[in-house]
């Protein structure tokens, strides 16, 4: 896949609004140690959504600095283009991509794993059992398999196996038999409505709070997203391109998120010792955890979306790659 750099100045009118969680918080972190460098200091928005993280780090970055985004989403990048600062830039890619950032150059990582609340609301994307629309749910519409069209072909098992890893759904095998069995009898499942409707005549318990498709649909979609795997791939990647001091900062929405983050930074911040040798050094450790931060009271009374949304920031250490 080729790199493509928009610069654009197109107005772009959306009819969903979305509300950035953790905002000042997270750029905060993500620039809180720039001390004298700060002038010349390059940062990664690896999510850039609708830009409320990235419009707020420009509004406090100096003259010389900059700021490179990411985002799959043809919407994201079209209210990309809004932005006329010299020092943005944007990039039509995955956050997987992140490695091909130059070694050492970065001082800063944002990543915020949520989707937004305009591919949720705007039932067109599909990725919403709330609203009926064409059963899609690609983060990128311009590439790859969408959801109706995988289930058009997807074996019981597999089925199984996706909402059961991803969705972490204790109903997975009557949920898969109960689709196969459907798509069998009246052909392929094309809209969201069909979809839950499954889900619903097929999940009989009901968890307090949420309808019976959130687990399916959850694990659908960061199945034909790859989202898990392109996460664990980003994460090495900032290793490579954090420069010393540099901060990494993420924010996670679900457990399975929340989980390969924190055993991330755990991995690469805690000093493992040898028991074999008890007087050794220890292994010199590529990041230092800092703090774990959850949306406050008022955040989430204002914004519900926010309430399961934890952020976790590391520090990159001067240990080599």
């Amino acid at each position: 896949m080729s790199l493509r750099t928009f610069r654009s100045e197109a107005c772009v009118t959306t009819t969903w609004q979305h509300t950035t969680v953790l905002l000042t918080e997270a750029v905060d972190a993500l620039l809180g140690n720039a001390g004298e460098t700060a002038e010349k200091n390059v940062y990664v928005d690896a999510t850039f959504g609708r830009g409320g993280h990235s419009r707020l780090i420009l509004s406090r970055l100096p003259e010389g600095a900059a700021l490179i985004a990411f985002d799959k989403d043809v919407e994201a990048i079209a209210e990309a283009a809004q932005i006329t600062d010299a020092r943005f830039s944007i990039r039509h890619e995955g956050f997987r991509n992140l490695g091909e950032l130059p070694a050492g150059s970065i001082a800063g990582v944002l990543m915020d794993l949520g989707i937004s609340s305009p591919q949720i609301d705007n039932p067109d994307r599909g990725f919403s059992f709330r609203f009926d629309g064409p059963l899609d749910m690609r983060m990128d519409t311009t590439r790859g398999q969408s959801v109706a069209e995988w289930l058009a072909t997807a074996s019981v098992d597999q089925i199984t196996e996706v909402v059961r890893d991803y969705g972490e759904e204790r109903f997975a095998f009557p949920i898969a038999k109960a689709i196969v069995a459907r798509r069998q009898e009246r052909g392929p499942i094309s809209s969201t409505a069909d979809l839950a409707g499954i889900v619903a005549s097929t999940v009989k318990t009901r968890e307090p709070g949420k309808d019976p498709a959130t687990r399916t649909f959850q694990a659908l979609r960061i199945f034909i997203n790859a989202e898990l795997e392109e996460l664990e791939q980003a994460l090495e990647a900032s290793l490579e391109v954090l420069k010393p001091g540099g901060r990494l900062v993420v924010i996670s929405f679900h457990s399975l998120e929340d989980r390969i983050v924190k055993q991330f930074i755990a991995k690469h911040s805690k000093e493992v010792y040898d028991r074999r040798a008890p007087f050794a050094v220890p292994q010199a450790m590529k990041l230092k955890s800092l703090e774990r931060i959850r949306p406050s009271d008022a955040e989430v009374s204002a914004n519900p979306r926010a309430r399961s949304a934890i952020m976790r920031v590391a520090e990159r250490t001067e240990v080599a790659a």
